[in-house]
Order: C-alpha cells, then sequence, then structure tokens
C-alpha cells in the first residue's frame, strides 16, 4: 500500500467524508475501487460499484451517539 496526496474541493471533500462517516464506509477503500472500475476494461465492473455503492445506501443502519452509552 502507498500514501498519496490528491488535490481536491474541499467541499467535495467535506461533503463525501460527511457521506462515508455517515454510512459506515472506508473513504480510501471507496477511491481505490472508483480507481480500479475506471482501468477495468470490462464494464461489469463499474456496475458492480454503482450496485455496491446502491446496497449501503440503502442499508439499514443504527445511530450510535456513544458506544459506551449504548452497551453499558
Amino acid at each position: 500500500m502507498v500514501l498519496k496526496t490528491f488535490s481536491v474541493q474541499e467541499q467535495i471533500y467535506t461533503e463525501f467524508s460527511g457521506y462515508c462517516k455517515e454510512n459506515g464506509i472506508n473513504m480510501s477503500k471507496q477511491v481505490e475501487i472508483f480507481m480500479q472500475s475506471v482501468i477495468a476494461e470490462e464494464p461489469k465492473a463499474k456496475k458492480e460499484y454503482l450496485d455496491k455503492l446502491e446496497r449501503i445506501r440503502k442499508g439499514k443502519f443504527i445511530k450510535v451517539n456513544s458506544l459506551a452509552e449504548r452497551y453499558k
């Protein structure tokens, strides 16, 4: 694994970061999956990526403000 720096608009970063936090997903992994889908030879990778995102968006999530309070 390598550490790379990218320049993105602050608003886009902030919104995507919030989206990832709200949905419990890893931002770096999402960027990696996107990159893989762009360079993939088969269009199936793009569809699989979009399908995965759609499943995540429709997922059932429990809002937890404090794990310590929730699991006493």
